[in-house]
């Protein structure tokens, strides 16, 4: 919690039915909190009886999650950061439905950057305009993750020319609403989604396997001598590979083919194949090839062939969990880096006060700002258990402090309350909850 510059704020947002719950099971099973086993089925950020029962997310549920990043990995951040690789996220998943848009509202404000999950089946729908419009207005920086590739490949079997049309159709929708409500000259810059920077997943939720263009540019790095910047360009858009003259060309011709159907593609296609036709000499021959280790308790599945084995294979050679981390850590700010771009926004009182430099500055030592998005009942009566942010200083027990009501104007003394109230200590910028009795006059 010290270390402010390694923490991550963010939101899971999504039309409803996309996977947002499923697929944040492969973060909390990195974090170590659920078996892998059950990341996919578990659904461990539906914690009320009638969400599990109605497979729907109803209330936004928040959890936070520590993990040490890859040395590999941590170079790649550009933003000031930490010298540790420890780094805490703090993960709000919100509901989908438009009845609960309220929910995600709550959550957009005390969060800095947002994973768009989109259907790649479905594709961009209403609600993912809605929140992604949301998500702009709140000065949040998105990534975007397209979910359900194993629906693609077995259900509908598109071939892999048609996959990267439709990945592409998504990307260019995504970002015709970014571009719409986001001014590329305004405080976040552009923030358009792009594959060829690393800001742009495809993967299988509930099967638990992900990738970026990065993970699979890594691999073929060293065979074209060529920097992973780079080639991640190349394994984008009109770049064709000729694997008989060993040339890349921007366009197609004759034994060329497209870089991302031939290097990022086909291997998952061959995996796929293989293993759900049963042709065990095949695919014993790709797991070697790839250097996929499975493990212990699941090498039985070798035998069998079929689903299980893919959903192993594929969880081994690309977990979701590592390649979702890498995105939020890399490419979603942390409190220091947004909190100078989005108190504008969040605080309605003068400007040049030191409220609004402590929470621009995101000042541990300055004055306590602290933002409420949410209070839930308990069992006492009158009693909240209230969930928010500290933007500004430090909340600690027995804290004297100035409760401002939601219609509260700056400078008046209508809708203010003065109380000490217990909570638990916590430095800015982490997302954290109060237990406390408040009485609005």
């Amino acid at each position: 919690m010290d270390k402010k510059k390694n923490i991550r704020n963010m939101s899971v947002i999504a039309h409803v039915d996309h996977g947002k719950s499923t697929l944040t099971d492969s973060l909390v099973c990195k974090a170590g909190i659920i078996a892998s086993a059950k990341a996919g089925e578990a659904r461990f950020t539906d914690t009320r009886k009638d969400e599990q029962e109605r497979c729907i997310t109803i209330k936004s549920t928040a959890i936070s999650l520590y993990y040490e990043i890859p040395e590999k990995d941590y170079g790649f951040i550009n933003q000031d950061k930490e010298e540790d690789r420890h780094f805490l996220i703090n993960l709000i998943d919100s509901p989908g439905h438009v009845d609960f848009s309220s929910e995600v509202t709550a959550a957009l404000r005390v969060t800095d950057g947002a994973l768009v999950v989109v259907d790649c089946v479905s594709g961009v729908c209403v609600q993912t305009e809605t929140v992604l419009r949301q998500a702009i207005a709140e000065r949040i920086k998105p990534i975007l993750f397209m979910n359900k590739m194993d629906r693609a490949l077995l259900e509908l079997q598109l071939d892999q020319e048609d996959l990267f049309q439709t990945f592409q159709r998504i990307v260019e929708s995504v970002n015709v609403i970014i571009a719409t409500y986001n001014q590329e000259d305004g405080p976040m810059g552009d923030i358009q989604v792009d594959p060829t920077k690393g800001t742009v997943g495809f993967g299988a939720g509930l099967h638990g396997w992900a990738f970026t263009l990065r993970e699979f540019a890594e691999m073929y790095s060293s065979k074209f001598k060529i920097e992973v910047p780079k080639l991640m360009k190349r394994f984008w858009g009109d770049n064709f590979y000729s694997a008989t003259e060993k040339k890349w060309a921007t366009q197609a011709g004759e034994s060329y083919t497209r870089g991302f159907n031939q290097f990022v593609m086909d291997p998952i296609f061959k995996v796929f194949k293989s293993i759900m036709n049963f042709k065990k000499e095949e695919y014993l021959k790709l797991i070697e090839k790839l250097n996929i280790k499975i493990p212990v308790e699941d090498k039985d599945k070798l035998e069998e062939g079929g689903k299980p084995l893919m959903k192993v294979v594929m969880k081994s050679w690309l977990p979701a969990g590592d390649c979702l981390l890498a995105m939020i850590a890399i490419h979603l700010p942390s409190p220091v880096t947004a909190q100078k771009y989005r108190t504008e926004m969040l605080y309605e009182g003068p400007h040049d006060d030191e409220a609004f430099a402590g929470m621009k500055n995101c000042d541990p030592n300055g004055p306590l700002m602290m933002y409420i998005s949410k209070m839930v009942p308990t069992s006492d009566k009158g009693r909240f258990f209230a969930f928010g942010r500290v933007f500004s200083g430090t909340v600690a027990t027995g804290q004297k402090a100035r409760i401002m009501g939601p219609n509260y104007i700056p400078g008046k003394k209508r809708r203010l309350v003065r109380q000490g109230h217990p909570a638990y200590n916590s430095h800015d910028g982490q997302i954290h909850r109060t237990n406390r009795e408040c009485t609005m006059r």
